[in-house]
C-alpha cells in the first residue's frame, strides 16, 4: 500500500511541475509584449524599461521560471494588470463559489446517476430501464443554459421558489446559501447525472452476467447483497473514474451556469480574465485547473485501493 501511495505521489509532483512549466512557457508564448500590456497609456521607451525590469522580463527565461516557482511557493500569483488587484486575493473570492457549485452538483449527479444506473441494470429490459434510459438521454440532449433559462423563468420568475440570480457565502447565512445554490447546482448536475448512469448501468451489467456474481447466487445470497457488496462495488471503479474527471472539469467549465445564475465565481472570472487580456490572472487559472485536476486523479487512485484491494498489490486500476 505504501509503495502504491508513493508511486501516486511522485507521478502526481512530476505532472505539476510540468504542468507548471507548459502554463509558464505557454504565456510567454502569447503573442504582444507583456510590458506594453501592463504599461497602459504610458508606452514610452523608459516606462516599457522600467516595467521589465520591475517584473523580471528582461531576465533568461530560466531565472523568470525561478522567479516564478518562488512566489508560487509562497502563495503569490502577482497582480492582475487592469485592475491591479493581487491575483490570490482574486482567487479566494471567486474559487470557494465554484466549488461549492461544483461539489454539489457532483453529490447530485452521483446520487441520481448511480441509483438510476443500478435500476436500469437490475431491471433491463423492463420500463423502469425504459424511463431511465430515456431521461439520460433527455439529460445528455438538452443544453444546460437553456435549462438554466427555463428553471429561472418558471422556479425564480413565475413562482418565486428560488433566486434568479446572486450568492450568499455559507458562513454568511448557510440557509440562504443554500437557497441560492441549490438551483444551479441541480441544473449542472442533470448532464452529469446521465452520463454517470450510463456508464454505471454498463459496469454493473458486466458485473451482473460475471462468474463471481452467478456464484453468489447460487450460495443464496439476497439479491440486495449480491447488487450491492458485490456487483456493485466492483463497478464503482469506473463510477470513481467518471466523477473525478467530471469533478475536475466542473471546477474549470462551470461558466455557462456561472454567467446564467449571476454567480461570481472562477468561470466568471476566467471569462472576464480572457476577455481582458489579464495574463496573470489566465496564468493562475489554468494553473490551479491543471493543479485540481492533477489532486482529484491522486484521490481518485486511492479510493481505487479501497475499492479494489488487487489494486493495492498491482497498482493496476485495469
Amino acid at each position: 500500500m505504501a509503495r502504491y501511495l508513493l508511486t501516486r505521489a511522485w507521478q502526481s509532483a512530476l505532472t505539476l511541475l510540468l504542468s507548471t512549466i507548459v502554463v509558464f512557457v505557454g504565456v510567454r508564448a502569447l503573442p504582444g509584449d507583456p510590458a506594453l500590456a501592463l504599461a497602459g497609456e504610458d508606452r514610452s521607451p523608459e516606462a516599457l524599461e522600467a516595467i521589465r525590469r520591475h517584473y523580471g522580463l528582461d531576465q533568461p527565461l530560466p531565472v523568470q521560471f525561478a522567479q516564478y516557482v518562488e512566489r508560487l511557493v509562497q502563495g503569490d500569483f502577482g497582480v492582475s494588470i487592469r485592475t491591479g488587484t493581487p491575483v490570490s486575493s482574486m482567487l479566494t473570492t471567486a474559487l470557494p463559489v465554484t466549488v461549492e457549485l461544483s461539489v454539489l452538483a457532483i453529490l447530485i449527479a452521483a446520487a441520481l446517476g448511480v441509483g438510476a444506473g443500478v435500476l436500469a441494470a437490475v431491471r433491463r429490459g423492463r420500463p423502469a430501464e425504459w424511463l431511465a434510459n430515456g431521461l439520460a438521454l433527455i439529460g445528455l440532449s438538452v443544453p444546460h443554459f437553456w435549462l438554466g433559462l427555463l428553471a429561472i423563468l418558471y422556479l425564480s420568475v413565475a413562482t418565486g421558489l428560488f433566486p434568479a440570480s446572486g450568492f450568499v457565502p455559507f458562513l454568511e447565512d448557510p440557509v440562504d446559501n443554500l437557497h441560492h445554490i441549490v438551483l444551479p447546482a441541480v441544473i449542472l448536475g442533470t448532464g452529469l447525472a446521465a452520463i454517470i448512469m450510463r456508464q454505471t448501468r454498463s459496469a454493473m451489467l458486466d458485473s451482473l452476467s460475471s462468474d463471481y456474481v452467478r456464484t453468489a447466487k447460487a450460495k443464496g445470497l439476497r439479491p440486495r447483497a449480491v447488487i450491492t457488496r458485490h456487483a456493485l462495488r466492483n463497478s464503482l471503479i469506473v463510477v470513481v473514474t467518471v466523477v473525478g474527471l467530471q469533478l475536475g472539469g466542473l471546477i474549470s467549465g462551470a461558466v455557462v451556469t456561472e454567467q446564467i445564475f449571476g454567480l461570481p465565481g472562477f468561470g466568471k472570472m476566467t471569462i472576464d480574465a480572457v476577455f481582458q487580456r489579464d495574463y496573470p490572472v489566465i496564468q493562475a487559472v489554468v494553473l490551479l485547473t491543471a493543479t485540481a485536476y492533477i489532486v482529484i486523479n491522486f484521490f481518485v487512485d486511492l479510493l481505487y485501493s479501497v475499492i479494489d484491494p488487487r489494486i493495492r498489490v498491482t497498482g493496476d486500476p485495469a
